[in-house]
């Protein structure tokens, strides 16, 4: 386990909406970071072509050189992600895709990864998060159990995350236990 110093937890946003709430929950995820943790978010999801091994060679796109090298550099990773239609966005699955790859040798692999967000619902994304947890778990990052925030959205009544001192205490944790699996 670490102490948190000197490490780099990157961070995955599922949602490309400036507004959303999950962009929110990753903003107050990066403020609760632990001394010496640092948050490098990468937010090209949408610019990531689909996942094709015919293209993922010598050549692949910049955009997943880049989503790659982020990951590799990262000691662990925060996934913040809506529910669309009871599973993943797609955005973020077609990264865990290209994460996954080359096969059993991915840039997350064996690092830590927490999974957590906000979506409409009572459940707030609960779906979404188990299935991101599945398909990442598969992928080669060991997520973490026990680190899960599923936050209905309209729990927050229109507000910034920030403002639900329930929200911020449970999210200040999480972050805190990630960092402390870093090995």
């Amino acid at each position: 386990m670490s102490d948190g110093v000197g490490n780099t937890v990157l961070v995955l946003v599922g949602s490309l909406r400036a507004a959303s709430v999950n962009r929110q929950l990753a903003e107050l995820a990066t403020e609760s970071a632990p001394e010496g943790v640092t948050f490098e978010w990468f937010d090209r999801l949408g610019e990531l072509p689909h996942y094709n091994e015919d293209i993922d060679n010598d050549d692949v796109p910049d955009v997943v050189v880049a989503l790659r090298e982020t990951a590799a550099r990262a000691d662990a990773a925060l996934v913040v992600t809506p529910e669309y239609n009871g599973s993943i966005p797609g955005v973020l699955k077609n990264a865990i895709d290209w994460l996954s790859r080359p096969y059993g040798e991915g840039a997350l692999k064996g690092k830590p990864l927490a999974v957590v967000g906000a979506s409409l619902g009572q459940y707030g994304g609960v779906w979404a998060h188990d299935e991101t947890r599945k398909s990442f778990g598969i992928a080669g990052p060991r997520v973490v159990e026990g680190l899960d925030l599923s936050v209905p959205t309209n729990s927050l009544d229109g507000k910034h995350p920030r403002e639900n001192t329930e929200v911020a205490a449970r999210l200040r944790d999480i972050v805190g236990k990630l960092a402390a699996e870093i090995g």
